[in-house]
């Protein structure tokens, strides 16, 4: 098995899930590769099925500073099917190749092995930050941290019309949580929306006038 490089190199596809496929970080540090369908051309698939929040070595039966638990907000043995992008599925492939898995088959590892934690992928969050923004950017909140990167991917999915049904099942959420939290976001798309409705009535009237 290779090692896990350095500045962050093992890490590129970790914040992808989030960015793509709208993971809780706590779900990414517990993706197998037996839950990734990653065809060679087209969409893949996640299948999803659990999670490792970090939560303190005082909290837990073992004494480790990680939880085995099943997906947030959903019974135990849930399995929260995503479709994914090519440019997600290319990711998951390269990283593959690249980093190996571990032997219980998860594809995320911390630099010197075990779980990614959240003080690491802070760490390597917060430089990219500063590499990447101009120093107003890096002091303001923009993708403040890795988590604004799983409400960057919801808020596109909305943007770009995906139902709401439709976005809180693949993010894993309740219509209402994303009412909540998303109300801008959904307020924009109220002009879009009644534009397709006018649309829709312009075609339904035509249908009748047709001869």
């Amino acid at each position: 098995m290779r090692g896990q490089g350095h500045r962050g190199e093992h890490l590129a596809a970790f914040f992808g899930c989030m960015y793509y496929a709208a993971m809780r970080p706590e779900e990414v540090s517990v993706l197998s590769v037996n839950q990734c369908t990653l065809p060679e051309s087209g969409w893949g698939r996640l299948d999803l099925s659990g999670a490792r929040p970090q939560v303190g070595s005082g909290w837990t039966d073992d004494g480790k500073p990680y939880e085995e638990r099943g997906l947030k907000h959903r019974a135990r043995k849930t399995v929260r099917r995503v479709p994914i992008p090519p440019v997600l599925v290319l990711l998951l492939r390269e990283h593959i190749e690249q980093f190996g898995t571990g032997d219980d088959g998860r594809l995320f590892r911390a630099v010197r092995g075990g779980p990614v934690r959240s003080q690491e992928y802070g760490a390597v969050w917060k430089e990219a930050r500063r590499r990447a923004l101009t120093s107003a950017q890096v002091a303001s909140p923009l993708a403040h941290i890795p988590y604004d990167l799983r409400h960057a991917c919801v808020s596109f999915w909305l943007r770009s019309g995906v139902s709401l049904a439709e976005t809180a099942r693949r993010a894993g959420q309740s219509i209402a949580v994303l009412q909540r939290y998303y109300a801008k976001v959904l307020d924009g798309e109220e002009d879009r929306m009644n534009e397709l409705i006018d649309q829709g009535f312009a075609e339904q009237a035509d249908e009748r006038l047709a001869p």
